[in-house]
Formats: C-alpha cells, structure tokens, sequence
C-alpha cells in the first residue's frame, strides 16, 4: 500500500523554509512529506499572481501515486481549500491558524469582518502591487515565542506577497474528506477569535498554545497534532 504523504503549504510571505523542523521531524518518524512555495510570495511574482495560482502549484504536486494530506498554515489555508476538489487522491485537509473562506469569498475579505487588529496587521507596508513587512513588528506579531535565532532566521527570509493572491475569492466546492483544524491560542498574526470562526468550518478542532509559528516554535508538538488527526 503507497504511503501517505504530507503536504505542507506555507502562509503569506513565506515559503517552504517555513516547515524546516516540522518536515525534519516529520522525516524522523518516517512520514512522506514534500513542502511548496508559492507563486504569490515568490520574489519577483507578476503583481497579477492569484489564489488560483498558488492553488494549482498544488494540485501540480500533489499529482502523485498515493494519497495526500494538504496542510496549510494561515493565507495557506485559503489555498489548500481552492486546490482541493481537484486534488483527486485527498486524504484530508489540516489547517494551522489558517483562513478558510467560503465559496466566493477571499482572505482579505475574511480579515475585514471582524473588527480586530493584530500585531501583524501593524507590521503590513504597502508597496504598489505588493505588501511587505516591517522586519522588527514582523518578529513581534509572528514569532513572538520562538527563539531570538529562529526568529531573526526566519524574518530574514521573509517575501513580499501580491495583492491579488489575498483578493482572490475562492471558487471552488466543498470536498467530502475529513478537516482538522489547529488552533494557536497566543497567535498575534491571526486572533484567535477569527481561528474560533475557522474552525466552526472544519470537522474536529485542537488547541495549541503557541504563537502564529508554531512550525517553528513547536514543530514536535505540532508533528503530534497532524498525525493525531490520522
């Protein structure tokens, strides 16, 4: 029987350096794993790179002989949701403090309903077609309980992200595959109260006190929670 393989989708601004000690652990416990980097976070992106585009780079990889467990932390979440009913072997669907639209809805879109304001909504500049983030509210809103060398580490790598990737409204359809969603109780990226919402869209639920990282902060913990959702 083909193994199932994890598929880790990183959330805006980020890329697959993001998941380094989760897929590490991951590859300690002898589980499959493959991480992405989207077009939208990519240096240089065309301004018009959008959720669909990030949602195919999946559907691309996920193109393999056995099944596949699409991850997707915050914006990354958006995405795995518009990739999955074309993602014809998908086992089920994790979300980690992530956005979960609905149909016809966008991430931006998610963030404007509620009237709370973040540590990250702080650290967002914008640049033309592009947002960026301010390095030192960056560490603060999303590795506020990482180490100072993982956090610096990971600020460093840091993109800008397309406008049009968090505008986008999802197009497609609910899948019939179990979700599993993780809660961070200490996020300032995301509030918690927004993952409270989220997560009423998903089919069981776990809470972990961490910060909006906790692939870097918690990355053993977390590895307990993605296969507990098995």
């Amino acid at each position: 029987m083909t193994e199932t393989t994890y598929i880790l989708v990183h959330g805006a601004w980020g890329g697959e350096w993001c998941w380094r000690d989760v897929g590490h652990e991951l590859t300690r416990r002898d589980v499959q794993w493959t991480a992405v980097d989207l077009p939208s976070s990519t240096h240089g992106a065309h301004p018009n790179t959008f959720l669909g585009d990030d949602a195919h780079e999946v559907i691309e990889i996920a193109k393999l002989d056995g099944p596949v467990v699409l991850v997707g932390h915050s914006y990354g979440g958006a995405v795995i949701t518009e990739a999955a009913d074309r993602v014809p072997n998908l086992e089920r669907l994790i979300y980690i403090a992530a956005l979960v639209p609905r149909l016809d809805q966008s991430a931006s879109e998610i963030i404007e309903e509620t009237s709370v304001r973040t540590l990250l909504d702080q650290a967002i500049e914008v640049e033309g077609d592009y947002l960026r983030l301010n390095p030192e509210r960056a560490a603060a809103a999303l590795y506020q309980d990482c180490t100072e060398e993982v956090a610096a580490w990971a600020v460093s790598n840091l993109t800008t992200q397309t406008i049009a990737s968090l505008r986008s409204p999802r197009s497609s359809f609910d899948v019939e595959v179990p979700s599993y969603y993780v809660r961070c109780s200490l996020d300032y990226g995301i509030d918690p109260s927004v993952q409270e919402v989220m997560s009423g869209r998903c089919g069981e639920v776990a809470t972990l006190e961490s910060g909006h990282s906790p692939m870097l902060s918690q990355p053993v913990a977390l590895c307990d929670l993605l296969l507990t959702s098995a």
